[in-house]
């Protein structure tokens, strides 16, 4: 009987011996390695510049299987197959793709190491990681190319918008050629230019063009240039004059031929005085200070404020006020239009600095653009409607194509 006890004894001790060791040596290995992702696939990244490649893979199977010890995956790259991998980025578990992209050749006037460059090869290889920095063997090595892309077809919805005004555009332009009189809202301020200049020649005293302080590349600027040239054309006809001091030299040139053709047309030439179109200087704040000085030696009738403008519009508008002159501002610059607004006594908002243009020249291209923009607003404004009412009503179609495009 003894002898039966001590050999249960002895085989329980040797039991537990066993296992003990095993989890001694468990606990030196360290936690188990996960199994590496498989089947490495590289591809061009769509709807790019050619700077960019997808990364994907298969699963590790111990990717919410097997031991579901994968936390993430680690994406490396290289320029050879055999060459050095550099760490790209992570990918979280349950995740098999990464999105290796980079745009910017130098990054501090510095050769940047992860640009891409287009149809170069470049090889990669993935190893998932598990808690306690324990990794997979890396995956094979898969390769690819970033190519450019020429066109994005998420912006297919843009082309169409493009095409459909571009038609407008040639349409209305194409009839307001053959003769068709299209109807431009009358605006106040243009309205007032005639009473303006009227004024200005009953009182004998000067009117003053101020084109802002843009350049002449400007649209507010361009657009200033063709009311310079009806105000011109009426002041050469009632033989008053008309002072344009500018602050860059390319619109120095502009401004005088603007008005030395107006002069022409008018049947005046002989009253055009190159000196009236002023260059001051290129700075805005003494340019500034140069205008005031005009408007209160001259003490023009009227001034008019047509063009792109900054922080010196309430300064203009009010030293015109303290001249008592009768003031017409433009631009399409928001932030000044509060100013002009407050401080002129007609002010063009925003488009209608580039409706006034087409109001006062006639000119086909101008009004046949000018109604290209009424329509393609009005066709925008139809669909913007019915897309509310359709996502309104949960249209998954037009849900996803708004996602999509966001």
């Amino acid at each position: 009987m003894a002898r039966k006890l001590l050999m249960s004894l002895f085989v329980l001790l040797l039991i537990f011996g066993t296992a003990g060791a095993q989890e001694a040596v468990q606990d030196t290995i360290g936690p188990p390695s996960p199994a590496p992702p498989t089947n490495i696939v590289v591809v061009d990244r769509p709807n790019d510049t050619g700077h960019g490649v997808l990364v994907n893979w298969a699963l590790s199977a111990d990717d919410g299987g097997g031991k579901d010890n994968v936390l993430a995956y680690e994406v490396y790259r290289a320029d050879q197959a055999d060459g050095e991998y550099v760490f790209r980025g992570l990918s979280v578990k349950g995740t098999g793709q990464y999105e290796d992209k980079d745009d910017s050749p130098r990054i501090n006037d510095l050769p940047n190491p992860g640009f891409l460059i287009t149809e170069k090869t470049y090889y990669y290889k993935v190893r998932a990681m598990a808690s306690g920095g324990v990794y997979s063997e890396y995956s094979e090595a898969g390769s690819g190319q970033p190519m450019e892309n020429w066109f994005h077809v998420g912006k297919i919805p843009i082309l169409i918008g493009v095409i459909i005004f571009w038609v407008l555009v040639v349409y209305f332009i194409f009839m307001a050629r053959k003769g068709t009189d299209y109807y431009v809202r009358p605006l106040a301020g243009i309205n007032a230019v005639d009473e303006a200049i009227g004024r200005a020649t009953e009182m004998g005293r000067p009117i003053l063009f101020v084109l802002g302080t843009g350049t002449a590349g400007d649209i507010a600027t361009i657009a200033g240039f063709t009311i310079l040239a009806r105000v011109a054309k009426l002041t050469a006809e009632y033989q008053t004059r008309v002072l344009v001091p500018v602050n860059d030299p390319v619109m120095f040139a502009v401004a005088q031929e603007t008005v030395r053709t107006a002069y022409l047309e008018a049947g005046r030439p002989d009253i055009y005085n190159p000196d009236n179109i002023s260059y001051e200087t290129a700075m805005q704040f003494p340019y500034v200070a140069a205008v005031n000085g005009i408007m209160l030696r001259e003490k023009t009738a009227t001034n008019f404020y047509m063009g792109v403008f900054h922080a010196e519009s309430l300064i203009l508008a009010e030293t015109g006020n303290i001249a008592g002159s009768i003031q017409i501002s433009g631009t399409d610059q928001i932030s000044q239009l509060p100013f002009f607004i407050a401080a002129t006594d007609y002010t063009l908002i925003g488009e209608e600095l580039y409706a006034a243009s087409a109001y006062l020249s006639k000119e086909p291209v101008q009004v046949g653009t000018l109604k290209a923009q009424d329509w393609a607003k009005a066709i925008l404004m139809v669909i913007l409607f019915i897309g509310a009412v359709l996502i309104s009503m949960n249209v998954s179609f037009i849900k996803d194509m708004v996602t999509v495009n966001l």
